[in-house]
C-alpha cells in the first residue's frame, strides 16, 4: 500500500497530536463503516456530558437507546451536515443532544468551560472502508486513509501524506483524492462527514472542502516563504509541522469549527429557454493559513493591549478579505480580557461595498444562529446613532455618515425622541474595509470625535485654562480644543485597516508594528497571491503602443502661447482626434476578435479605460460604428461614466451613460455586463476600483496611469475564473517602466521614506505670515466667529467671515502671478501637512488649529491660477500624419530591481512654475521631434501618393459612389496590393512594413478607406 510508505510521517503526526496536541489515539477497528462514525466515542461523549438526557432516553427506548441515537444522528447529518450538527446538536425523541461544546467567550460560566474540556478529539491511522469505486478485478475497492481526525466520534478531517524520499509529493496526494476517492462515499460526501481534506508532504500542504473527482479544487495551505509561495525551513523539523503542531491542535481545530468554517451560499439568476432560473452554489469555507494567522494574531494583540491601537493588514487582492473581515468582526465583538470584561463594546465595519454587508450577516448568523448581532446602516444617520447608542455588537456603515451624527441627534431631540449617545467607558473596534485617504481626512476625524465624545469633553475641561487667546469666548475655546483633540489617536478606539495598496499616510496612521518591527501588522503579498494562483499576473502579457504623429501650424505668423497649457491642449487635440480614436479602435476590435473572443470558453470580456468622459463617449461611438460597418457580431459594448457630456464639436449634444447604453439603468450595468450579451466595457473614472468581474480578461488603456491608481485599475483583470489562463494589457499611453514603478512597491514589500518633520509646520506658518497677505489678527477674528455656535452659524456670521476672507483675497490679488502661486503652494502645504501630522502627533495647539482652519477656508476663496480659463486650440494646428505602432510586448517582471520607498509630505511648499510663452510653431516642432521621430517625410509622401492614385482611378471612384462604406472598404482591400506595388520604388521600407505587418496594413487600409470614401463622395456633392 502506498500509504505505508509514509508510515514514519504518519507516526510523527500521531505522536505530535497525542503528546502535545490534546488528541486520543484510536484503532481502525473502532470505525463503523456503515455509519461512518466512531460510535463508541459518540455514545461515551453523550453519556458523560448529557447524562440526564441519556437516562431519560434510556427509560423511553430501553435497550435500543444507542441504536436510536446513532440512527437519528446519521439522519440529521444527511440533512443538515456535520458543521450544523457540531454547532447546534441533533434531535432524538424530542431532546436536543449536543455533539460538541465550544470554548465560551468569557470565563463567567465555569460549567461551560468544564463541558468544553470533555470534547474528545481523536486521531486514527489507516481508516479503511469499502468504496463505491469498482476494483479492476471486480467488486469494490477498499479505501484506506492515512490519517482521520474526529470530534466526539464524528470524522471532520482526512489527510493523505506523501514523502519525496519515496518519490511522491503533495501533488500525488491531490491526484489520489481526485482519482481514488469517490465523493459518493459517505466519508467524502459534501457537508455530511469530513469537512476538509489535506494533501501534505514535508514541504507543502494543500486542502479542499469538496471532492469532485477531476474538478476538485485544492487551495494551498502554506505559510509563505520569502514573501512568496511555499514554507520556510524549520530547524530540526518538517516545513509543514505547523499543520499538526498549530492548526490541527485540539483547541485550534475546535476554534476553527466554532468561529471560522461556514457554508457560503451564492445565488445567481440565469436565463434559460424556460425563463429565468436561480442557480445556487454552496461552498464550504475553511480559512486559508494567512487568514487564520492574521485574525488570531490581531485578536491576541487586542486582548493583551486593549483599545487605542491602529493596525494595518496589508493583504493583496485574492486574499479573501471579505471573509477575514467577517471573522475578525465576530471575534472582536465577543472578545473579553482576563477579568472577563469586554474589550470592545461595539465593532464598526466601515465599507462602501454592498456585497460585504450581506456576506457579514450571513456568515455571522451561522456562528451565532440569532439575529440582531449585525446591523447594516442603510437608512440614515439617525439609524447609525441609535445603533451606537444601543450597543449593537457589529455595525456596518459608510464613513460619510459620521460627520452628521450630531445633527441627527438634534433632529431626534426635536421629534421628542431623547437619544443619549454616551461613550464614557465605552470602547470601539473600527474595521476599515479599504484604507485610503478617506480614513485620514476630515470624515475620519469626525468618526473619532463621535466615538470618544465623552472622553474628549472631559479632556477639554482639563485643558480649557491653557488656551490663552483673550479674544475668544469660552465657547470658542471649547470648540477649538474639541477639533484639536479629535484629530489624534483616541484611547478608546482601535482601528483595523485592510488594504492591498497603502499610501504613505496609511502606513503612518496605522502604525502598529508587525514581526519586522514596522507596519504593516500582518501581510499577504501580491507575489504570494500570484504564486499561489489566487490572482492572475496582469503584467505577464503587457503590450505597449506608441503614437507617432506630425502637427502643422495652420495660421499666419507665430502666435505666442503659454508653453505648458498649449502643450496640454495639443495633447488633448491629438487624444480626441478622429484619426487617433479610429486607429486605436481598430487595434482594439481586431485584437479582441483575434486573441480574446475565444478565451475562457468564448466568454472573455475586455475593458477600455478612457482618460476622460468625452473620450469615453467618442470611443463608444467609434467602437459601435466600426463593428457595425464591418458587420461584426458577438462584440457588443457598454459604456460607464457619470453625468452628462457635451461634445464641443456638436454644440447642444448631451450624452449620458444610460442614453448610450440604450436605456439600461445605471444600477443594472454591472449585472448586465456579467451576462453573455456584452463583451466590452468602456469606462471613464468608474469601475476602475472595487469592480469584481472574473471574466474580465483584457484591458485596453488609453489613459495616463500612475501609482496606486495604476495598480488598482490594472488589477481589475486579476480575478481567477475556470478556464482563465492568461490576461492581456494593451497600453496606448503609458511606458513599461512607469507601470513597473507603480506596481513594484506592492509586489513584495512596501518601504516608506522620510517622515515629515513637525518643525516644518512652524516654518510654513512663519513663511505665510511673512507675506503680509493676512495677519494673525485676521486669523483670530475669523476663528472667533467660526468656532462660536459651530453648527449654527447665522447669516450675519457668514457675512463677517466672508468679509475677512475677501479682504485677504484682495491683498492676494495685488501681488504678481508668480508670487500668488508661491503663496498658494505654501498655503496648501500647510493645510496638508497639519491634517496629516495632527493625526499622528498629539499637538493640542489651539493656535495651529485656528491657523489650519483659516488656511482651509482661505484656499477655497482664492481665485484659480491664471485668469481662470484654459488654453484652447481651434484651427491653429492640424494633424499632418499619424500612425500607431506596437513598440514592446512581453512581461513586466516585478521580481527584479529595487523598490523605491513611498514618499510622504516632506516639502515646505513651492511656487507653481510660471508658464513661459513660446511660439506655436516652435512648440509644434518640439512635439513633432519628440513623438514623430520614427515617422519620416517618405512615409507621409508614400501615403499621399497612394491616395492620389486611388482618387484618380475610375474603378475606385465608381465603387465609392455606388456602395455603402463597408462594401467599398472590402473592395479597396482587394485593390491595395496593386496601389502599393505601383508606388514601391523609393519606398521600400514602408512598403515592406505594409506588406508584412498585418496590423499596420489593417490600420493603413482603414485610414485610406475612410478618407477616400469621404473625399470622393464630398467632391461629387460639390
Amino acid at each position: 500500500m502506498a500509504g505505508h510508505n509514509e508510515a514514519a510521517f504518519e507516526m510523527a503526526i500521531e505522536h505530535g497530536l497525542t503528546s502535545r496536541g490534546g488528541y486520543l489515539r484510536r484503532s481502525p477497528a473502532d470505525f463503523n463503516e456503515e455509519l461512518c462514525l466512531f460510535p463508541a466515542d459518540v455514545i461515551e461523549f453523550l453519556k458523560e456530558t448529557q447524562g440526564q438526557k441519556w437516562n431519560q432516553l434510556g427509560i423511553l427506548l430501553k435497550g435500543e437507546v444507542e441504536a436510536q441515537v446513532l440512527s437519528d444522528l446519521t439522519k440529521e447529518l444527511a440533512t443538515k451536515g456535520t458543521l450544523h450538527v457540531l454547532r447546534h446538536g441533533f434531535r432524538c425523541y424530542g431532546k436536543t443532544l449536543r455533539l460538541a461544546y465550544f470554548r465560551p467567550n468569557s470565563g463567567i460560566n465555569p460549567e461551560t468551560a468544564a463541558l468544553y474540556a470533555k470534547n474528545r478529539l481523536t486521531i486514527t491511522r489507516q481508516v479503511a472502508f469499502t468504496s463505491l469505486i469498482k476494483a479492476p478485478g471486480g467488486g469494490n475497492r477498499r479505501c484506506i486513509l492515512d490519517v482521520t481526525l474526529a470530534v466526539n466520534g464524528l470524522p471532520v478531517v482526512t489527510v493523505e501524506l506523501k514523502n519525496p524520499i519515496t518519490g511522491q509529493r503533495a501533488e500525488d496526494a491531490k491526484k489520489q483524492y481526485m482519482r481514488d476517492r469517490d465523493e459518493r462515499d459517505l466519508m467524502f460526501k459534501f457537508k455530511e462527514r469530513a469537512l476538509v481534506h489535506f494533501a501534505v508532504d514535508p514541504d507543502e500542504a494543500w486542502m479542499t472542502t469538496h471532492l469532485k473527482a477531476g474538478e476538485t479544487s485544492f487551495l494551498p495551505f502554506n505559510r509563505g516563504f520569502n514573501r512568496g509561495a511555499g514554507n520556510p525551513p524549520v530547524e530540526d523539523n518538517w516545513k509543514t509541522a505547523y499543520l499538526w503542531d498549530e492548526v490541527l491542535e485540539r483547541d485550534s481545530l475546535l476554534d476553527i469549527l466554532q468561529r471560522f468554517m461556514h457554508l457560503e451560499i451564492k445565488e445567481k439568476k440565469v436565463s434559460t429557454t424556460h425563463g429565468p432560473k436561480t442557480v445556487r452554489k454552496e461552498t464550504m469555507i475553511f480559512p486559508r493559513y494567512h487568514q487564520l494567522d492574521a485574525v488570531r494574531k490581531l485578536v491576541v494583540h487586542a486582548k493583551e493591549h486593549g483599545a487605542g491601537r491602529n493596525y494595518l493588514i496589508q493583504h493583496s487582492a485574492g486574499s479573501g478579505k471579505s471573509n477575514s473581515i467577517a471573522w475578525l468582526a465576530h471575534r472582536l465583538a465577543g472578545l473579553h480580557d482576563d477579568t472577563d470584561a469586554k474589550i470592545f463594546h461595539s465593532v464598526i465595519v466601515v465599507t462602501d461595498r454592498l456585497v460585504l454587508d450581506q456576506q457579514l450577516q450571513n456568515t455571522i448568523y451561522q456562528f451565532e444562529h440569532k439575529t440582531g448581532v449585525v446591523e447594516k446602516i442603510d437608512e440614515n444617520t439617525q439609524q447609525l446613532a441609535r445603533s451606537i447608542s444601543n450597543g449593537v455588537p457589529i455595525i456596518i456603515s459608510t464613513i460619510q455618515k459620521f460627520p452628521f451624527i450630531a445633527q441627527a441627534l438634534r433632529t431626534l431631540e426635536e421629534r421628542g425622541e431623547e437619544l443619549a449617545l454616551r461613550t464614557s467607558g465605552k470602547r470601539y473596534a473600527v474595521i476599515v474595509d479599504e484604507a485610503h485617504s478617506s480614513q485620514t481626512g476630515e470624515t475620519a476625524t469626525a468618526l473619532r470625535g463621535m466615538l470618544n465624545k465623552d472622553g474628549i469633553e472631559a479632556a477639554i475641561a482639563g485643558q480649557l485654562s491653557d488656551v490663552e487667546d483673550g479674544s475668544l469666548t469660552e465657547e470658542s475655546k471649547r470648540a477649538i480644543l474639541r477639533e484639536t483633540l479629535k484629530r489624534g489617536r483616541q484611547p478608546n478606539l482601535s482601528f483595523f485597516a485592510f488594504t492591498a495598496t497603502p499610501k504613505f499616510k496609511t502606513k503612518a496612521m496605522f502604525d502598529e508594528p508587525g514581526p519586522d518591527g514596522q507596519s504593516p501588522f500582518h501581510e499577504y503579498t501580491m507575489k504570494q497571491a500570484v504564486d499561489e494562483g489566487f490572482i492572475m499576473d496582469v503584467l505577464r502579457n503587457y503590450t505597449t503602443y506608441k503614437r507617432f504623429y506630425g502637427l502643422v501650424k495652420q495660421i499666419e505668423g507665430d502666435l505666442k502661447v503659454p508653453k505648458r497649457a498649449a502643450a496640454r491642449a495639443l495633447t488633448q487635440f491629438l487624444t480626441l482626434h478622429p484619426h487617433n480614436i479610429e486607429q486605436v479602435v481598430t487595434v482594439i476590435v481586431e485584437h479582441f476578435r483575434a486573441n480574446v473572443m475565444h478565451e475562457i470558453g468564448g466568454r472573455a470580456k475586455a475593458m477600455v479605460v478612457a482618460g476622460s468622459r468625452l473620450e469615453a463617449v467618442r470611443y463608444k461611438l467609434a467602437f459601435d460604428r466600426y463593428i457595425a460597418d464591418r458587420g461584426y457580431t458577438g462584440i457588443k459594448s457598454l459604456v460607464a461614466f457619470s453625468g452628462t457630456v457635451e461634445d464641443p464639436v456638436l454644440p447642444g449634444s448631451a450624452y449620458t451613460e444610460v442614453g448610450l447604453n440604450n436605456g439600461l439603468p445605471e444600477v443594472e450595468l454591472a449585472e448586465t455586463f456579467s451576462g453573455d450579451e456584452f463583451r466590452v466595457l468602456l469606462v471613464a473614472e468608474k469601475y476602475q476600483t472595487g469592480f469584481d468581474q472574473p471574466l474580465l480578461q483584457t484591458m485596453y488603456v488609453v489613459k495616463r496611469l500612475a501609482g496606486v491608481q495604476a495598480v488598482q485599475t490594472l488589477s481589475r483583470l486579476n480575478r481567477i475564473a475556470p478556464g482563465k489562463s492568461r490576461t492581456f494589457v494593451l497600453d496606448f499611453v503609458n511606458e513599461e517602466d512607469e507601470i513597473y514603478k507603480a506596481f513594484k512597491p506592492y509586489y513584495e514589500t512596501t518601504p516608506v521614506g522620510e517622515n515629515a518633520n513637525p518643525q516644518r509646520l512652524n516654518e510654513l506658518q512663519h513663511l505665510l505670515i511673512e507675506w503680509a497677505i493676512f495677519t494673525p489678527e485676521d486669523v483670530s477674528a475669523f476663528s472667533a466667529v467660526w468656532y462660536s455656535k459651530r453648527m449654527d452659524h447665522t447669516s450675519s456670521d457668514h457675512r463677517t467671515m466672508n468679509a475677512i476672507l475677501d479682504r485677504v483675497v484682495a491683498t492676494f490679488q495685488d501681488h504678481e502671478e508668480e508670487e500668488r502661486e508661491e503663496f498658494r503652494g505654501q498655503l496648501k502645504a500647510f493645510r496638508n501637512l497639519y491634517a496629516f501630522l495632527s493625526q499622528i502627533i498629539p499637538y493640542q495647539d489651539s493656535e495651529l488649529e485656528q491657523f489650519y482652519t483659516f488656511c482651509r477656508n482661505l484656499l477655497s476663496k482664492l481665485p484659480p491660477p491664471g485668469d481662470g480659463t484654459s488654453f484652447v486650440l481651434d484651427d491653429e494646428v492640424a494633424l499632418k500624419y499619424f500612425r500607431i505602432q506596437q513598440v514592446a510586448q512581453g512581461t513586466i517582471d516585478l521580481s527584479v530591481g529595487e523598490v523605491d520607498p513611498l514618499k510622504g509630505p516632506t516639502d515646505v511648499g513651492s511656487a507653481r512654475r510660471k508658464d513661459e510663452e513660446v511660439g506655436l510653431e516652435d512648440l509644434v516642432e518640439r512635439l513633432n521631434e519628440r513623438f514623430g521621430t520614427n515617422f519620416t517625410r517618405a512615409d507621409q509622401l508614400f501615403f499621399e501618393q497612394v491616395r492620389e492614385s486611388a482618387e484618380s482611378d475610375t474603378r475606385i471612384v465608381e465603387a465609392a459612389l455606388a456602395n455603402k462604406y463597408e462594401n467599398f472598404s472590402s473592395y479597396l482591400e482587394r485593390m491595395l496590393d496593386e496601389l502599393f506595388i505601383d508606388r514601391m520604388d523609393g519606398n521600400e521600407e514602408v512598403f515592406s512594413k505594409v506588406m508584412s505587418d498585418p496590423l499596420f496594413r489593417s490600420t493603413v487600409h482603414n485610414g485610406l478607406a475612410r478618407e477616400l470614401y469621404d473625399r470622393i463622395r464630398a467632391r461629387q456633392r460639390h
